[in-house]
């Protein structure tokens, strides 16, 4: 029996758009460590601490009493009223019918992109920025716009208004922001909106990292005059109740996208594991104390490195998330050469920041979601290393 590998047909089965995806920056710079346990690794986008007790706990009973079942396709019908009374706290008013429960942001993206989408449509992507949404807005048949903007990291009211009369379809918009950390206050906000609805497109507003905002109070850009009907809102448990594995997330969305979302979201993922929409259920219900710890220790990680850092680089502090996105043009290496001579000597890894758009070059991005025991070395090591060139 012949084993599965390489093709011998002479037809090209593979998707055109799919050929043309690029690999992950980010995945690139994983596969170098794996093995590796001298490595601090500073490049993954996730929380180092344990899901929440009470999360876990809630999460086992469920299982202990064989609760294994399909859910709606919408999600448990009391997970998704908790979401629509927890996201007042953002400043949206909406009902449980408004409310799709998810397998984590990542599919909301997609959901959002392909309900939306048409062959050849715009879609506005501001760059640094999550390295999922140019090939998923590629996928779903968009043209893809990137918008430069380095160095504040802050789209504006200016840089949207240059797509004025160009059928733009939507803008993703993702604050804080991931790679930088930057986010919008009030003020910053309404003016997006302003440019938003003189585009007269829709917003993809990916606010996973809603719940660590440091500076100043998270606010939805969807709870402002005139954006309720033209902002679908992304957000989940992985970052602020460190459920990644888990895959959890959900979509808040007017009444015609949200059932566009949910004919592909029931076909394609039916919906999401009940044992997951349970323990996200009780992190609404008593989470806040956790989170709370949890925020509280990556403020204090935060203030640390962004310090630490600035002995050899020019850094920005971010609002939020847990990255900071130093500059470090000025050692005379590309962020790629960087990274690796940095991974190769120092056994410490970060993410190039052209990884992220091709405006992060010369930046890199380091996550704080590890110890600060771990960010001590790593930053002795980082300076060692800058200082060493």
């Amino acid at each position: 029996m012949k084993k599965i590998g390489g093709s011998q047909l002479s037809r090209d089965f593979l998707n055109k758009r799919v050929k043309e995806l690029k690999p992950s920056g980010i995945r690139r710079f994983f596969d170098l460590i794996i093995g590796r346990d001298d490595v601090i690794s500073l490049g993954v986008g996730e929380p180092d601490f344990p899901v929440p007790w009470r999360i876990r706990e809630e999460m086992i009973y469920s299982l202990e009493r064989g609760i294994t079942s399909y859910t709606s396709n919408y999600g448990l019908l009391e997970l998704r009223e908790a979401i629509a009374e927890y996201y007042k706290k953002f400043g949206v008013e909406t009902t449980y019918e408004n409310v799709l429960v998810t397998t984590g942001v990542s599919e909301g993206i997609d959901l959002a992109l392909r309900a939306i989408i048409n062959p050849g449509d715009r879609v506005l992507i501001p760059e640094p920025t999550y390295v999922s949404y140019e090939p998923l807005a590629y996928i779903s048949g968009a043209e893809v716009i990137k918008i430069p903007t380095t160095p504040d990291f802050k789209l504006t009211y200016e840089m949207l208004l240059k797509f004025k009369n160009q059928k733009i379809k939507a803008l993703i918009l993702n604050y804080p922001n991931n790679p930088t950390g930057v986010s919008y206050r009030r003020k910053e906000l309404e003016e997006i909106a302003d440019a938003v609805i003189e585009l007269d497109c829709v917003v993809i507003s990916d606010e996973i990292y809603g719940e660590l905002s440091y500076n100043f109070k998270h606010l939805s850009i969807a709870s402002l005059s005139g954006m309720e009907d033209r902002t679908i809102i992304l957000n989940g448990f992985s970052k602020g109740f460190a459920m990644t594995g888990l895959r959890i997330g959900f979509a808040i969305a007017p009444d015609d996208i949200l059932d566009g979302m949910l004919k592909i979201h029931q076909y394609s993922m039916l919906c999401a594991p009940i044992t997951a929409q349970i323990g996200a259920l009780e992190a609404l219900k008593n989470g806040e104390e956790e989170l709370e710890r949890m925020r509280s220790e990556y403020i204090r990680r935060r203030n640390f490195f962004v310090k630490r850092l600035r002995n050899v680089f020019d850094v920005t502090m971010p609002d939020g998330a847990f990255y900071i996105f130093p500059n470090i043009s000025e050692t005379g290496l590309s962020s790629e050469e960087f990274a690796e001579k940095l991974l190769l000597s120092k056994s410490v890894a970060v993410v190039p920041g052209n990884a992220f758009g091709d405006c992060g070059e010369g930046y890199i991005r380091c996550a704080y979601a590890v110890s600060i025991e771990k960010l001590k070395e790593a930053s002795d090591r980082i300076i060692e290393f800058v200082e060493s060139l």
